[in-house]
């Protein structure tokens, strides 16, 4: 099995390719390397190449949303599409207002979009997290299917919960990033919870 995260070598990171650990994939699936070079040739270089410029120019310089308005200024891209959750909603208007001083469209597209009970998910009401009273299910495929309508160049997700990012990337046309994810606990910095596993340590337990 592939485990880079344990490799504690990372050579090729170094450009030592003779001191790869055995179950390294450079090893042992060679063949991946010829198939993703043919796709960044064909049609995914283009914006591979882009990517690193951004990251060269705005290494430790720019925050995450100006890489993002940077990204889309060198790939053409001037609709940006802002799924976001209604839990971020003043930052999403935030943002809007950020792309939009810099020259971008935004078509933005909130979660509860469609307002449909979770009981169409087959969520009894004792689920919801507000039971007895109308709780609007996210609505990730309508947020996909609208923002397509628009024909967004590209997708920048905002807050989606875990399994509604799945979903929305499922089902939308246009080439997606990521500006922000939803951690309600830490913030919004996932990462929190690995920094300090020992403040954290019984909220990461699965029962």
């Amino acid at each position: 099995m592939v485990n880079c995260a344990k490799c504690g070598m990372y050579q090729c990171y170094k450009g030592e390719f003779n001191k790869l650990p055995a179950n390294c994939p450079m090893l042992t699936c060679p063949e991946v390397y010829d198939m993703a070079s043919a796709a960044y040739k064909e049609s995914s270089g283009h914006l591979a190449c882009l990517s690193a410029r951004v990251e060269s120019a705005g290494y430790r310089v720019w925050p995450r949303v100006r890489e993002i308005m940077e990204f889309s200024r060198l790939a053409g891209f001037k609709r940006l599409g802002l799924p976001f959750c209604v839990g971020l909603r003043r930052e999403a208007l935030e943002v809007t207002k950020i792309f939009e001083s810099n020259g971008f469209e935004v078509a933005s597209v909130m979660c509860k979009t469609g307002s449909r009970p979770k009981e169409e998910l087959g969520l009894l009401d004792q689920e919801k997290v507000r039971p007895g009273r109308h709780e609007a299910m996210c609505n990730p495929i309508a947020q996909a299917l609208i923002l397509n309508k628009f024909k967004t160049d590209i997708n920048v997700l905002l807050g989606l919960c875990v399994g509604h990012d799945t979903i929305f990337i499922k089902y939308s046309d246009a080439p997606i990033t990521v500006l922000a994810v939803k951690d309600r606990v830490t913030g919004h910095n996932p990462l929190a919870a690995v920094y300090a596993t020992h403040y954290f340590e019984p909220r990461l337990k699965i029962t």
